[in-house]
């Protein structure tokens, strides 16, 4: 018995819709080697610069190189590169080295910061009171302050990090304050470095207007810019209390609250490769051959 045959017409529908099908397939197929492709690519470009990133901190943290360093950031062929941004962080405040011991002349410099700040004197030291109480190891509470509670768990010791301080009772009024976190760190040595510490910071001193334009203008040098090159380098506090015109007694005030030359920096290194950006921050405390590793965010 024979198979019977499809008409021609049939048999050349037939033939067209299977090349339609197929073509469909190939075209679908090449699509998805086509966006395969562009993964890896931009895969390859994140690791690039993320390459970049690594390239820059590790020229940032030679022991030769500082924030006045010249020509830091670096483009190469192909569209890569990094660029660094080094800042002390001895010129903030250490909120740890502030609270620490409950030290009357460090506490009064937390207090006028947050009145800086915008915080009321019922603010201020509802908030310090519960500060105290949050890292305190005891459970006894201060008179503005507050301890266990039944929604409310201070864990008694230092803080950790300063995300940690929107933990705190009472930190509200701070934390919506729009940069808050900027004037402070947990990482330096403790006393504010009077080689780096901004105007403002200078001012929570007690330093006259007049003190203070004086001793920046010598300080940033011929410029008038903080971290650049022509800085002035202060040799000990001995120099810095003279070019802030002090007697001995003037500047025995500040014994214990400040220092020169607090080797601790944040070094944020932005690599690139093409359109692709990773960025790698580090606080680190220099000073010699091997730094010391404080914070590291990527």
């Amino acid at each position: 018995m024979k198979t019977p045959r499809l008409p021609r017409g049939s048999a050349l529908l037939l033939v067209l819709w299977a090349l339609i099908l197929l073509s469909g397939a190939v075209l679908a197929y090449a699509k998805w080697i086509q966006a395969d492709i562009i993964l890896h690519g931009h895969s390859n470009r994140e690791i690039e610069a993320r390459a970049m990133a690594h390239s820059g901190l590790a020229v940032a943290l030679h022991e030769l190189v500082s924030e006045r360093t010249e020509n830091l950031d670096e483009d190469l062929a192909g569209d890569l590169g990094y660029r660094l941004r080094m800042v002390s962080e001895g010129g903030k405040l250490n909120l740890k080295f502030l609270i620490e011991g409950e030290q009357p002349e460090r506490i009064v410099i937390l207090k006028l910061w947050l009145e800086r700040r915008g915080l009321d004197y019922k603010q201020r030291e509802s908030f310090v009171d519960s500060l105290l109480d949050y890292v305190d190891g005891d459970d006894i509470k201060r008179l503005n302050g507050i301890e266990e509670a039944d929604d409310y768990h201070p864990p008694n010791r230092m803080i950790e990090d300063l995300d940690e301080i929107e933990l705190v009772a009472n930190s509200a009024p701070l934390a919506r304050s729009p940069g808050w976190k900027d004037d402070l760190t947990i990482f330096s040595q403790g006393p504010i470095d009077l080689s780096a510490a901004n105007e403002d910071v200078l001012r929570l001193l007690g330093l006259g207007d007049a003190y203070i334009q004086r001793f920046l203008q010598i300080r940033r040098g011929r410029d008038g810019a903080d971290g650049t090159p022509d800085d002035f380098q202060f040799r000990n506090l001995r120099e810095i209390q003279s070019y802030l015109g002090m007697s001995d007694a003037q500047f025995q005030r500040y014994n214990g609250l400040v220092t020169n030359k607090d080797e601790t920096l944040r070094i944020i290194s932005e690599g690139r490769s093409g359109n692709a950006t990773r960025q790698v921050e580090v606080v680190v405390r220099k000073g010699g051959a091997n730094p010391q590793i404080l914070l590291w965010k990527e």
